[in-house]
């Protein structure tokens, strides 16, 4: 790709010369153009969300791969499932180049490496019941590009989120999204408005995903897991509204039976 909108001179030059209000503003001015450039894509994220619901339902599980702040977001969206929804650990899985330690320091070359990704999702037995998406704000980074061509080629169902057109990790994933969101505020700095476009995307991803499988009820959280003071207030609060019973007695049925969901079944006849 010899042209890749993510590597497109800004829009903005001298940025050294701004003054601090001048910089923040512009930087807001590109992050408010972001919502839209996904909009345009929400049609392909349906078709990709409808794939992942049909597999879980299925028993497969969601896999998220990617380098860099891509990786890393997948990472972090993996690890929000479980005490936001109740879901098990292992049901949603975030990969990144370089393993675990990339999450807080780069590891150089690790995402140039286009049999390193299959090699990490193997040591997860991935397998065709399972959904695998690359994230890659370039779209053409060697560690997706090699996965998400090896899970083809094991028949197993692949997505991805990018932000340039027609790029490599597109053309390898069956169900593409791509985010075009133009010229970074600071040239190439793809942790800006590509970092936030696939961040939103992933919230709508798994959000969308944890509903269709029934993890939500109403607009509330009921399965979340009971991990701090306030979650435990917040799952109080509840009982309380699906109950109509007082604190103290809500309080009592979410700690015995250690969610909103489950506290409030056992009150049904």
């Amino acid at each position: 790709m010899s042209n890749k909108t993510t590597e497109s001179d800004s829009k903005y030059n001298h940025l050294e010369k701004m003054e601090i209000n001048e910089l923040l503003t512009n930087i807001n001015r590109e992050d408010k153009t972001v919502p839209s450039a996904i909009e345009k894509e929400i049609l392909s994220i349906e078709k990709l969300v409808n794939v992942i619901v049909a597999k879980m339902e299925e028993g497969g599980r969601l896999f998220y791969i990617g380098a860099g702040t891509s990786g890393r977001l997948g990472v972090v969206d993996a690890s929000e499932c479980p005490p936001t929804f109740g879901v098990e650990h292992g049901l949603v899985i975030g990969l990144i180049a370089g393993g675990d330690s990339a999450m807080w320091k780069a590891v150089e070359f690790a995402e140039d490496d286009t049999a390193l990704g299959w090699k990490d999702l193997q040591e997860h037995h991935v397998n065709d019941k399972d959904v695998v998406v690359g994230i890659a704000a370039s779209g053409t980074t060697p560690y997706v590009i090699g996965a998400l061509e090896m899970c083809n080629d094991n028949g197993i169902e692949t997505g991805c989120i990018v932000c340039n057109n027609d790029s490599p990790v597109a053309a390898a994933a069956k169900h593409p999204i791509e985010v075009i969101v133009g010229a970074e505020f600071v040239t190439g700095s793809t942790r800006m408005k590509s970092g936030t476009a696939q961040k939103l995307v992933l919230n709508m991803i798994s959000t969308a995903v944890m509903i269709k499988l029934g993890r939500v009820k109403g607009n509330k959280m009921v399965d979340m897991q009971l991990s701090n003071n306030k979650l435990v207030d917040r799952g109080t609060k509840m009982v309380m509204n699906q109950l109509d019973v007082n604190y103290e007695v809500a309080n009592e049925l979410l700690l015995k039976y250690g969610s909103v969901r489950k506290a409030v079944d056992s009150q049904k006849d």
